[in-house]
Formats: structure tokens, C-alpha cells, sequence
């Protein structure tokens, strides 16, 4: 039998080039299109960050993760709009595994 729902996580890097009101906007707006599509678990801001190597020549980058459980079909969708949104640098979503 297949399981409706997974757990995901999902973790983006924001351009800090937005400024404080523009990367707290972009997170609200993520955070409402979860929360409408899956169950919301947590998110998880761990602030600005020095990038491993420069991307867009960005050295720094605002980093926010998502816990969630949905269907299978919502990541898609939320990689989607991750990918024509401004200011998000890097985007990535993993399907956590159920063993325990």
C-alpha cells in the first residue's frame, strides 16, 4: 500500500542583497505556500552566512529550513516556484527517510 504523505526538508539560501524586509518576505511568502499545500513542522532560520564559494559573486547568503510533510507531488511545485523567485540563490528539497 502506498503512503499518501512524506516528510521532507527543504533548505534555501537567500541573497542577503534583498535586505532584512526583502529575505523576511520572501520566507512569509514560502512559509504561506507550505503551510496551504503540506504540514508545516518548523522553520528554521539560520541567518547569514559566509558561502563555501561565490555564487552570482555573492560571497554571503541568508539560509532558511523547511521541515514539512505533504504529498508527492507538492516538492515539485515548491522547486519550481524556489527557481523563478528573485533572490533565492540556491534551493534544496530531501525526502527524509521513515526508518527508525
Amino acid at each position: 500500500m502506498a503512503k499518501l504523505e512524506q516528510s521532507y526538508e527543504s533548505i534555501i539560501i537567500l541573497s542577503t542583497k534583498l535586505g532584512e524586509d526583502g529575505i523576511k518576505a520572501v520566507i512569509a511568502k514560502f512559509t504561506d505556500m507550505i503551510s496551504k499545500e503540506a504540514t508545516l513542522e518548523s522553520v528554521d532560520e539560520w541567518g547569514k552566512r559566509r558561502l563555501a564559494y561565490a555564487i552570482n559573486y555573492e560571497h554571503d547568503g541568508y539560509y532558511v529550513l523547511f521541515n514539512f510533510t505533504s504529498k508527492p507531488d507538492f516538492p515539485a511545485e515548491l522547486d519550481r516556484v524556489y527557481k523563478i523567485t528573485d533572490g533565492v540563490i540556491r534551493s534544496l528539497i530531501i525526502a527524509k527517510s521513515e526508518e527508525k
